[in-house]
């Protein structure tokens, strides 16, 4: 059931051609899926050759017609919905629930596009003259380079060649390398929607030197990533050398703020849920947990109850409702983030160690008595830890909520709808979600503030970003 690994270059899959590849791993079981190529420079080459050449066709043809094969696309998807997410479970180890509804918004996502890009209007603008007539006019940037995490195999990287198709841009996807079956499997669908060779490049490689070549180079004039801050920090700098536009999504630090005159079992319950998904291997998944003190110890209870009783295994089963983390590394920062949790007097309410000696599972967590120096309040944990510590005063809750250098997410939980408008306003992050953890859409724009990125993803901005306005002005009109 899993996708032969290969490269995608002017319509051809192919392997690498310096022979070099990298072994990628199930991690529920820990045996060896597939060999995945990497790109030597000269493949990268052809690829920025090819991206260039299908920009200079592409960007001609009408968003009717770029719709229709984002909608084939999106059609496809949904037909193969049970393959492609199979093998996302399979590389990443989500539960097939989990995988089956992230090709279902990818679907969506496509959907969007095709029909958001027929409408990137501009305008007239009053002109200050007789005789003249001014317009603005978004055109397609060019080509672009796009850098996906291993969080979520299908959206992140194919939202992003969504959105540079949707703008009329070719694109060279490089996805991550640990989980690269899903996009492959994901890339073959434009080609059998009709997608013109060279439109939509897959790549992969060692990730430091193929954003190098790639970035630096002039057929590149717009940079999408996905992933931690300081690579972010550095992709910026390399873009700076050419002036190219860039969005950056760096990842974030949640805060969930609970007041006293919430449903305490029900809000419990849901942000447990929340928690959970993906292992909490999720940028916008709530993880700082900041509950009234009046309510914080039932709120603790039920939401300890909840993990304690979850399901964890492969996530193949039907029945697991949490799969392993997706890369040993990642097992072993929660052991680190637990520890120094413990050292810093934090209590473990649930949880706290890894499961058995095969995969890379680690146990649904729940911290108490954990101060604000903790490693656990200051760092992304990016797994299934939930601290949780109580708070009495509105503006205290808020300095902590917003006193870390992130603001991708945050949400909060109140009955007061004088209350809701204040947290809206006063939160700082790119969404908020009141009484909500739904806070991304494909109609919606996706990004964040301060250190958790630049620009936006998804919604017309997303698409937007992919192009340039253009001011034109006629004279003898």
């Amino acid at each position: 059931m899993y996708e032969p690994l290969q490269l995608l270059v002017d319509g051809e899959w192919r392997q690498g051609s310096d022979g070099i590849t990298e072994e990628v791993i199930n991690p529920a079981t820990e045996k060896v899926l597939g060999q995945l190529p990497h790109a030597s420079l000269a493949d990268l080459d052809q690829a920025l050759d090819v991206a260039e050449r299908a920009f200079k066709s592409w960007r001609r043809v009408n968003p009717h017609e770029r719709a229709r094969l984002l909608t084939r696309v999106a059609a496809l998807m949904r037909e193969h919905n049970e393959h492609i997410a199979t093998v996302m479970t399979l590389e990443q180890g989500k539960t097939l629930a989990e995988a089956r509804a992230e090709v279902e918004i990818t679907a969506e996502s496509h959907e969007w596009a095709a029909e958001e890009c027929k409408r990137t209007y501009g305008r007239v603008v009053p002109a200050r003259y007789d005789g003249t007539k001014m317009l603005v006019e978004y055109e397609p940037v060019g080509p672009v380079a796009a850098f996906s995490p291993w969080n979520f195999p299908a959206l992140m990287p194919m939202r992003k060649v969504a959105t540079a198709v949707a703008a009329g841009c070719s694109v060279i996807v490089k996805p991550a390398e640990e989980t690269p079956g899903t996009a492959i499997a994901m890339a073959r669908l434009y080609a059998q929607a009709g997608a013109p060779p060279g439109l939509v490049n897959v790549v992969f490689g060692v990730p430091a030197e193929v954003s190098k070549h790639l970035i630096g180079s002039t057929v590149i004039r717009k940079i999408s990533f996905t992933g931690s801050i300081p690579v972010g920090k550095q992709l910026m700098r390399m873009a700076a050398d050419g002036i190219k536009k860039i969005t950056l999504e760096l990842g974030g630090h949640a805060p969930v703020v609970v007041f006293d005159d919430v449903d305490v079992t029900q809000v419990a319950k849901m942000t447990a849920a929340g928690k959970h998904r993906n292992a909490g291997q999720v940028c916008i998944s709530p993880t700082r947990f900041y509950v009234h003190k009046s309510i914080h110890g039932r709120f603790v209870e039920t939401f300890t109850e909840a993990f304690r009783n979850l399901p964890v295994g492969d996530g193949l089963d039907e029945k697991v409702k949490m799969g392993p983390m997706a890369n040993p590394r990642r097992v072993d920062a929660m052991e680190g983030f637990v520890s120094d949790a413990r050292a810093h007097g934090a209590t473990v309410k649930c949880g706290g160690e890894r499961i058995g000696n095969q995969g890379f599972f680690f146990q649904p967590t729940v911290l108490t008595d954990v101060p604000d120096d903790a490693r656990i309040m200051r760092e992304e944990p990016f797994g299934p830890i939930a601290p949780i510590v109580p708070f009495s005063d509105y503006d205290e809750v808020i300095a902590r909520a917003n006193g870390l250098p992130f603001g991708l997410a945050a949400y909060a939980f109140t009955a007061s709808e004088g209350r809701a408008r204040e947290l809206a306003a006063d939160l700082e992050a790119g969404m908020v979600g009141v009484n909500s953890l739904a806070v991304a859409s494909p109609e919606t724009p996706f990004g964040g503030v301060k250190e958790s990125g630049i620009g936006r993803e998804a919604g017309i901005e997303g698409i937007l970003e992919h192009m340039e306005a253009k001011t034109v002005s006629f004279a003898g009109a």
